[in-house]
C-alpha cells in the first residue's frame, strides 16, 4: 500500500462511519433555477423515498449501495457509492430537465466528479481566469473565432453564422450590445466566466424560446445558486501567469448561505502587454480587464424564489492592430432579475419572470498607434442599451411538457466620431460623423413549445411569432439621401420540430427540421459611412434589407456505453436572402483614404451543409481521450462561389490522465486545422495554409482544496494564423496567434 493510501484510508474509514451513523439530507436542485425538485425517488439498499417539498433526500449512507433515482422531468440516473459519498460531502446535487438532452447541444460546464464520458466540455478554473467568454467557446472544435486583436473583443463563429446570426443571450434573456461599430466589444466579451456556471450551444435554429438565431443559441449560465441547512462560508481564490505577452489573471468568490438565502460575490482582473509570434515578430495585444459582480438569491416563501445579479466590466487600452483605432474604455454594467414560483397545480407547475438591462460606455481614438506622418486624430465615444424582460409558464401533462411565454428585448446605439485635422487644408478644423444616428429596435416575441414523450421516441415542437420595429431617432443628411425611408416594422414567424427515437439504452437518433427568420441588425440597418468590414471601405447599411431565412435540417447519431459516448451531427441549410455585403458603383466615401463604399444586401440563395464528429472514451489506467471534428461547406448559389469567411475543418484529440485518486492530471492537447482554399474572390478573401498545435498541461491536487496547473501551449513554436483573424491595418499580413507560451496557474477552493 502506497504513503498516500495510508494517509487517505483513516480520513475513508472515520468519513463513512460519520456517514453510516447519521441520517443525511441532500438538497436536489434544478440546474437552470435552483428550485427544489420535488417528487424525485430513490431506490437505496433496502432503504427508499421522496424528496420533499424543499427538494431534501433524507437517507443513511450505505459504502456498498448504489443509489437509483427517478423523475417525471429529469429522468433516471444513479449515484455509486463513491458518488453518494461526493455529493454528501457537497450536500447539493443539480440535474438539468430531460429536454436539453433531446436538443442537438453542446454543453461548456464546470468540472463534475463523474469521469464517465458525457457531451459536456469542462470549465476548469483557468478557464474562469480567461477575461473573454469567446475564448472559452473556442475550446469547441465547432466554434471558430473572429479576431481583430490579438488578445480582445473575440466574436465567435458556428457553421460560419457570426454577429447576429447568433443568439447570445445571458441565462435565457439578457443580451448585450456592442458599442464599438468594429465589435471591440462582442457581446460574448461582456459574459465574465468566473461568474459563469456552464455555456450551452444550442445547434441550429431550433431553440425558439430563448430568441432568434439562425444559426445558433448560446446561453450563458451564470454560478448557481446554492442554499444549505446551516449557515456556510464558501470560496475561491486563482490566480496565474502567460511568459508570452506577460499575461497575469486573477479571480475570485465569497459566498454566504444558509436555507433562505445566498450571497455571492466575484471578481477578476487580467492585464496583458505585446506578445511573440511563432516567427519571432511582436504583435501588438496590450489590454487591461476586469470585472466584479453578485448573485443574490432568496428563498421568499417555500415556493417562491428571487435571484438578483449584477455585472460591471471594465476594459483599458486594449490594442487593435486591425483597426484603425484602440480602444481607450469600455464600461459596461449589466443587471438581471429573475423570480421562481412552483406552482404545482393540476397541469401549471411553474412560471418565472426575467428583467434585464446592459449598458455600454465605449471609447476609442487613434492616439496609440504610431502614425507617419500623422494627419488625422480620430475618437469615437459610442454607447449602446440591451434591455427587457422575459415571462414564461411550464405546464406538465401525462408524458408531455409545454412551455409558453413572452419577452421583449429594446436595443439601441449612439455614436459619434471627431475627426482633428492636424495636417493639410483642413488643419485645425474637426469634422463630427453621426455613427449609428440612434438607431433602435425592439423585438416582441411569444414562444410556445411542446415536449412529448412517446414510446421509445420523443417530440419536440416549438413556434415564435416576433415583431420588430426599427427607427432612427436622429438620421444624418448623407444617410437620408441614400435612404429617405427608415422607419420599418416587420412580422417573424418562426417554426421548428424536432424527434428522439431512442432504440436502447445505448443508440438514439434524432431529426430536426427548422424554418427561421431574422430581421437586419443595429449595424446592417444603420450603420453610417463606417469601415466595420474586413477591409477599409466605409460600410453603409440599408434599413429595408431584406429578411434573411433558413431553412435546415439536423440529423443526430448518439452511442453511448459505459465507457464510450459518440455524437455525430449531420447538418444542411438552404438560406433565402443571406445578408451580405458588396462594393457600392453609386456611393462615394466620407474619408478620403478609404477606398470606397461598402452596403449590405442579400444573397437571393445560398447553401451550408457539413458535421460535427464527437468522441470520449475512457481506456482504463486513468486515461480518457477526446476526439472532436467539425467542418462546414458553404456556397453561395447565385454568384456560385464560396460564402465568405467561413472556417476550415478543425480536428481536436485529447488524452487526459487522472492518477493516485484524481491528484496528478496530465493532459495532451493536439490540434490540426486544415488549409482553407474556399475562398470568396468577391468578398476579398486569401487562402489560410494549414497549421498543428501540441498544448502539455500538468496539474496537481495538492488537496481537497488546492490545485495546481502548469504547461505548454504551442509546444513546437508554431507560427499561425486562423481563417477568420483579420490583417494588420494597411497591410496584407494578418495576426499571427502567440507562439510558445508557459504559463502556472493555481485555485484554493473554500
Amino acid at each position: 500500500m502506497s504513503f498516500k493510501n495510508l494517509l487517505i484510508l483513516p480520513l475513508l474509514v472515520v468519513t463513512t462511519t460519520l456517514f453510516a451513523q447519521q441520517q443525511n439530507e441532500v438538497y436536489l436542485l434544478d440546474l437552470e433555477s435552483s428550485m427544489p425538485i420535488v417528487g424525485a425517488t430513490f431506490q437505496y439498499g433496502d432503504q427508499n423515498g421522496v424528496s420533499d417539498n424543499d427538494g431534501i433526500l433524507s437517507f443513511y449512507f450505505s459504502e456498498t449501495d448504489t443509489m437509483f433515482l427517478s423523475h417525471v422531468s429529469y429522468g433516471t440516473w444513479k449515484w455509486t457509492p463513491e458518488e453518494v459519498n461526493e455529493v454528501i460531502l457537497n450536500k447539493v446535487y443539480y440535474r438539468s430537465k430531460t429536454t436539453l438532452s433531446m436538443y442537438p447541444v453542446t454543453v461548456v460546464a464546470v468540472r463534475n466528479q463523474n469521469q464517465q464520458p458525457d457531451e459536456r466540455l469542462n470549465i476548469d478554473y483557468q478557464e474562469r481566469m480567461e477575461h473573454d467568454g469567446a475564448a472559452v467557446l473556442s475550446k469547441l472544435p465547432s466554434i471558430s473565432t473572429i479576431r481583430k486583436s490579438g488578445s480582445y473583443g473575440i466574436d465567435p463563429v458556428f457553421r460560419g453564422y457570426k454577429y447576429d446570426q447568433l443568439n447570445i443571450v445571458l441565462n435565457g434573456a439578457q443580451g448585450a450590445t456592442a458599442a464599438c461599430p468594429n465589435r471591440m466589444d462582442p457581446p460574448t466579451s461582456q459574459m465574465a466566466p468566473n461568474m459563469l456556471d456552464r455555456i450551452e450551444v444550442l445547434k441550429g435554429p431550433y431553440a425558439l424560446r430563448y430568441g432568434t438565431g439562425i444559426g445558433a443559441t448560446i446561453n450563458f449560465i451564470p454560478a448557481k445558486l446554492r442554499f444549505t441547512s446551516d449557515p456556510e462560508v464558501y470560496g475561491r481564490v486563482s490566480s496565474g501567469v502567460e511568459s508570452n505577452g506577460t499575461i497575469l489573471r486573477g479571480e475570485s468568490q465569497i459566498g454566504v448561505s444558509s436555507n433562505v438565502y445566498d450571497a455571492s460575490f466575484f471578481a477578476s482582473w487580467s492585464q496583458g502587454d505585446d506578445y511573440t509570434s511563432g516567427n519571432g515578430t511582436d504583435v501588438q495585444a496590450g489590454f487591461m480587464r476586469s470585472s466584479f459582480g453578485s448573485n443574490l438569491g432568496f428563498k421568499l416563501t417555500e415556493h417562491q424564489q428571487l435571484r438578483v445579479s449584477s455585472t460591471y466590466n471594465m476594459a483599458r487600452d486594449a490594442e487593435f492592430a486591425a483597426l484603425p483605432m484602440d480602444l481607450r474604455s469600455d464600461d459596461t454594467w449589466m443587471f438581471n432579475a429573475r423570480h421562481d414560483i412552483q406552482v404545482n397545480g393540476e397541469h401549471l407547475t411553474s412560471w418565472n419572470t426575467t428583467l434585464f438591462g446592459s449598458f455600454v460606455d465605449h471609447k476609442m481614438d487613434n492616439l496609440l498607434k504610431v502614425i507617419e506622418p500623422r494627419m488625422m486624430n480620430a475618437e469615437t465615444v459610442a454607447k449602446t442599451h440591451n434591455y427587457g424582460g422575459r415571462t414564461e409558464g411550464i405546464w406538465n401533462f401525462t408524458n408531455a411538457e409545454l412551455f409558453t411565454g413572452l419577452d421583449l428585448r429594446v436595443e439601441g446605439a449612439d455614436g459619434t466620431r471627431i475627426r482633428e485635422f492636424l495636417m493639410g487644408p483642413m488643419a485645425g478644423n474637426s469634422a463630427y460623423d453621426n455613427v449609428w444616428q440612434e438607431g433602435q429596435i425592439s423585438k416582441t416575441g411569444a414562444f410556445a413549445e411542446y415536449h412529448l414523450h412517446g414510446e421509445g421516441i420523443n417530440y419536440i415542437l416549438s413556434t415564435r411569432l416576433e415583431l420588430n420595429k426599427a427607427v432612427i431617432n436622429d438620421q444624418s443628411t448623407e444617410f437620408a439621401q441614400a435612404y429617405p425611408e427608415t422607419e420599418v416594422t416587420e412580422f417573424n414567424p418562426s417554426f421548428s420540430a424536432g424527434l428522439q427515437k431512442i432504440w436502447n439504452s445505448q443508440f438514439t437518433t434524432g431529426l430536426w427540421l427548422g424554418r427561421v427568420q431574422r430581421s437586419g441588425s443595429l449595424t446592417e440597418r444603420f450603420i453610417n459611412y463606417f469601415p466595420v468590414g474586413v477591409d477599409p471601405y466605409e460600410m453603409i447599411g440599408d434599413p429595408n434589407i431584406a429578411l434573411e431565412v433558413n431553412n435546415q435540417i439536423d440529423l443526430i447519431f448518439d452511442w453511448n456505453t459505459n465507457n464510450s459516448a459518440l455524437n455525430v451531427d449531420l447538418f444542411a441549410s438552404y438560406l433565402q436572402d443571406y445578408i451580405s455585403s458588396e462594393i457600392s458603383t453609386t456611393l462615394n466615401p466620407r474619408l478620403p483614404t478609404s477606398p470606397g463604399v461598402r452596403e449590405f444586401m442579400n444573397i437571393d440563395n445560398a447553401f451550408k451543409t457539413g458535421f460535427e464528429f464527437n468522441w470520449t472514451q475512457n481506456l482504463g489506467a486513468g486515461l480518457q481521450q477526446q476526439l472532436g471534428l467539425a467542418y462546414t461547406y458553404a456556397q453561395d448559389l447565385e454568384n456560385d462561389e464560396p460564402l465568405p469567411e467561413i472556417p476550415p475543418l478543425d480536428v481536436r484529440y485529447v488524452l487526459k490522465g487522472s492518477f493516485f485518486n484524481d491528484l496528478l492530471l496530465p493532459e495532451v492537447f493536439f490540434r490540426y486545422a486544415m488549409k482553407q482554399d474556399r475562398v470568396s474572390a468577391q468578398y476579398g478573401e486569401t487562402t489560410t495554409p494549414s497549421f498543428t498545435l501540441l498544448d502539455l498541461k500538468l496539474g496537481y491536487k495538492i488537496s481537497r482544496s488546492l490545485r495546481v496547473n502548469a504547461g505548454v501551449n504551442n509546444v513546437f513554436d508554431e507560427n499561425y494564423y486562423e481563417h477568420l483573424t483579420r490583417s494588420v491595418r494597411g497591410t496584407t499580413t494578418p495576426i499571427y496567434a502567440p507562439g510558445r507560451n508557459m504559463f502556472i496557474n493555481f485555485s484554493l477552493n473554500f
